[in-house]
Formats: structure tokens, C-alpha cells, sequence
């Protein structure tokens, strides 16, 4: 799977059913090899702008299901900020 694969897909919590948006980017270890977590952008009203800016840093253990179309993540709300 490509990263433009990732980027097309809507990130979901289920444990509060919240869309959190599209994945922007991704976290990778630079030893392994292996994805360690996913970035969506938190958006404002219009392209980011006009809202609180920032970012869900969603470790990869986190998530539970990658569809056709969502990513199933089960994240609580300390595990979904990156400070500003």
C-alpha cells in the first residue's frame, strides 16, 4: 500500500464514532522500516484555516481495520493531540 492509498481514506474513531479527517502523512522507524504512526491534520472551516490548527498523531497499534474506504482507529483523546 503507497502512501497517495493511505491519503484517501477517512481516519474514524470508533470509540466515539468522530470522523478525525484524511491522512496527511506518516511516521516511520528509521531501523525497521515499519510505520509507527499516522498524521491527520485537524482542519478549520476552510482548508485549516479559521480553526484551531494541529494535528492527530495516532500511533499505528491503534488502528483496527483498514477498509476501502476508512481507517477503523480505537484512540482516546490524550492519544489523538500533538501539542502546539
Amino acid at each position: 500500500m503507497r502512501l497517495c492509498d493511505f491519503q484517501q481514506k477517512e481516519v474514524i474513531n470508533a470509540c466515539d464514532c468522530r470522523k478525525l479527517g484524511y491522512v496527511a502523512d506518516l511516521v516511520f522507524d528509521e531501523c525497521t522500516g515499519c510505520i509507527e504512526s499516522v498524521i491527520v491534520p485537524r482542519g478549520g472551516l476552510l482548508c485549516g484555516w479559521f480553526g484551531d490548527d494541529g494535528e492527530y498523531v495516532i500511533p499505528f497499534d491503534c488502528i483496527r481495520k483498514i477498509g476501502p474506504d476508512i481507517i477503523l482507529v480505537e484512540i482516546h483523546e490524550e492519544k489523538r493531540r500533538r501539542p502546539k
